[in-house]
């Protein structure tokens, strides 16, 4: 996954969903959960549609920057 400067990237994007489909819906973004350990396996940590984070291949998604209102707007949504 790579960083962008102009914010930390705490969104992604999922492109692939096959065999987690309850789990993963395809064009959603998913706060990211900081974990190194998982990036360094190929792995990124979201909070999933169960609303518990859980390890998921990093190929499933894409990493996206956005503007801090929108940032901030789907941070209040997902509380």
């Amino acid at each position: 996954m790579k960083r962008t400067t102009r914010s930390r990237v705490r969104f992604v994007v999922c492109i692939k969903n096959k065999g987690y489909e309850a789990s993963l819906e395809l064009c959603k973004f998913y706060r990211l959960v900081p974990d190194q350990d998982a990036e360094r396996r190929g792995y990124l940590r979201v909070i999933d549609e169960s609303g518990e984070d859980y390890g998921y291949s990093a190929e499933r998604f894409l990493s996206v920057a956005l503007p801090k209102p929108v940032e901030k707007a789907l941070l209040k949504a997902a509380s």
